[in-house]
């Protein structure tokens, strides 16, 4: 009892040691000891809600970061596959998606793509509030979701940018990129991922449903980012129309990018940035199972890819003409293969992400034999990666997944009934993109506002409106032979 810190009433007749009752203490040291009790656990709730707090803003600060960093794998990527003379003019428009993209999201993107408002019901179509972070202090984790999303917000307008290389003007470039981040891809994550749109919100009952079925499976944005983009690059493609000269048989060698080497680095940039792109998409990370399920959607990250790169090599080396190594289609392949991922990662086994992988990849390799052959000129092959396998990925998000495994599949494939959702998701977000991408370029088009002409063309964009009037110093002799 001395351990307790308790004194001692001795029974010499049954010399036991009674310990005394526990109301002996007067009653407002009890009162006071309660009350400390209290205390401690009302500081160590707080405590605990404050360290997930930050725990989960660490969390989601440093996969924006990764997210963000992407961009320099766009920008690598985007100026290897370009000539030489037009190296400063695709990197320029890299920047310009960038600080136009944060600065539409700021104003307009945001409200609308999660505008929800508490003083009133909001509408299944778009957001309406926190123009400009109106109301953010008053919510001060909206900063840092801000941020994060921001960063997916202008990766929509940097696939368009390469899918237009090389004969775009930048100033029908730019409008169009301010209208891509203000309006089309904001509303489209309104309606998958606000939780209040109408392929993803709570009904009456607490049931996250659609307008459809169940709630629409994107988890980091196959189809609400990627197929957005897709859309907008094909589109872009064909309206601003080739390069001059682009599908002359004797001059298909002048069309090959300049260097090989960016496109490789920018592809390992842009996977090494996935893992922002797609583990950060649980939003949290202060609970087992949300680390658990970041863990899942890494390696499912990390397998679709490996698949997908390898198929697309090997058919170029063994099987489609000229039978060589294509390093440039490796890199493709394995970006189908990070898009094609993206929406299901969270919920298939790594099993299922290499079938989605090896799909993936035939995608890929169909996407781009299919515009060659229709003459369609997407410089980085935009459409069959994003577009193409936006899609895919959107459709098999509806087949895999068991529901039996705990993890959120509801796949055609074991009885769900996922597939439907995704199918008319995925004709909405084709349907609302090629819509507003055809209003905006056609008139850009029509007006002279969106194609260099073919002098402009011929002498390449960093001669002719770039300062100094080539990208690498010690290639002036090989640029003017360029030229």
């Amino acid at each position: 009892s001395s351990h307790l810190g308790a004194l001692s009433i001795f029974d010499e007749s049954a010399s036991v040691v009674v310990p005394p009752p526990l109301n002996s203490a007067p009653p407002s040291k009890m009162s006071d000891v309660d009350a400390r009790i209290g205390a401690l656990e009302q500081k160590l709730t707080q405590t605990r809600a404050d360290y997930d707090e930050s725990l989960d803003t660490i969390w989601m600060l440093v996969c924006a970061m990764l997210v963000f960093f992407m961009h320099s794998g766009f920008s690598l990527l985007e100026a290897g596959c370009v000539r030489f003379k037009n190296t400063q003019n695709i990197l320029a428009k890299n920047l310009l998606v960038v600080t136009l993209g944060f600065l539409c999201w700021y104003i307009i993107g945001y409200p609308l793509a999660f505008g929800v408002t508490t003083a009133r019901e909001p509408n299944n179509f778009a957001g309406s509030n926190h123009f400009a972070m109106d109301g953010f202090f008053d919510e001060m984790t909206s900063f840092r979701n801000w941020f994060f999303q921001g960063c997916f917000c202008a990766t929509g307008g940097t696939i368009v940018s390469g899918a237009m290389a090389e004969r775009t003007k930048l100033k029908g470039f730019a409008t169009f990129t301010v209208l891509m981040t203000s309006i089309i891809y904001p509303v489209v994550i309104w309606w998958g991922w606000s939780g209040g749109g109408w392929l993803a919100y709570t009904n009456e009952a607490g049931e996250f449903v659609s307008s459809v079925g169940p709630a629409l499976k994107d988890f980091a944005g196959s189809g609400l980012v990627h197929m957005v983009g897709g859309m907008g690059a094909i589109v872009g493609a064909i309206i601003v129309g080739p390069r001059t000269g682009r599908w002359d048989p004797s001059k298909e060698s002048d069309f090959e990018g300049h260097s090989i080497p960016f496109c490789v680095l920018g592809t390992f940039f842009l996977w090494f940035g996935w893992y922002g792109f797609n583990p950060g998409s649980t939003g949290t990370l202060h609970d087992i199972k949300t680390a658990n399920t970041a863990a899942l959607v890494a390696v499912n990250t990390t397998l679709s890819p490996c698949i997908s790169g390898i198929v697309v090599f090997y058919l170029r080396a063994r099987i489609l003409p000229p039978k060589r190594l294509d390093v440039g289609a490796f890199c493709n392949g394995i970006l189908a293969g990070l898009v094609a991922i993206t929406a299901g990662c969270s919920v298939v086994k790594p099993w299922e992400s290499c079938i989605i992988g090896l799909i993936a990849g035939l995608g890929y390799q169909g996407g781009s034999m299919l515009l060659s052959r229709l003459q369609i000129d997407d410089v980085v092959d935009a459409f069959p990666v994003h577009g193409v396998n936006g899609l895919w990925a959107i459709i098999a998000a509806g087949l895999f997944g068991n529901p039996d495994e705990g993890i959120g599949g509801n796949g055609v494939f074991y009885g769900g009934d996922q597939l439907g959702v995704q199918v008319v998701g995925a004709l909405a977000i084709i349907a609302w993109t090629a819509t507003w991408s055809i209003c905006i370029l056609f008139p850009l088009r029509r007006f002279g506002l969106l194609r260099l002409g073919d002098h402009f063309q011929e002498h390449g964009a960093d001669v002719m409106e770039h300062s100094p009037a080539k990208a690498y110093n010690e290639g002036n002799d090989f640029q003017r032979a360029q030229v």
